[in-house]
């Protein structure tokens, strides 16, 4: 099993930035990928990044490339979703998820491919 804990959400501005992080315990040697997802009322978990256990290589959507950067502390077991140039509509429920499964970037983009689970951090952008 593997423990995550997100932090860092809150409240700012448009055109500001935030870091969140996730931290992992447990049974962290199964993780291969750790991914971050969004969520606003009524719609599906959006994925917005993820980022290769070992080795660190990260994969981005179009939405937020440029703009949201993935980075992991592996002597912390942490990876960080580091969100610059904040827009209103960036505001949801962020979440990090990780898997123990090794495939491509399609695969990891899916919440459903993510066995493991935070419990969310509120991220709130004011225009």
């Amino acid at each position: 099993q593997v423990q995550l804990v997100e932090s860092g959400g809150g409240l700012v501005q448009a055109g500001g930035s935030l870091r969140l992080s996730c931290a992992a315990s447990g049974s962290i040697f199964s993780i291969n990928y750790m991914g971050w997802f969004r969520q606003t009322p009524g719609k599906e978990r959006e994925f917005v990044g993820g980022i290769r256990w070992s080795g660190g290589s990260t994969y981005y959507p179009d939405s937020v490339k440029g703009r949201f950067t993935i980075s992991r502390d592996n002597t912390k077991n942490t990876v960080y979703l580091q969100m610059n140039s904040l827009k209103p509509e960036d505001t949801a429920v962020y979440y990090c998820a990780a898997t123990p499964d090794y495939s491509g970037s399609y695969f990891y983009s899916r919440a459903i491919s993510y066995a493991y689970w935070g419990q969310g951090t509120q991220v709130t952008v004011s225009s």
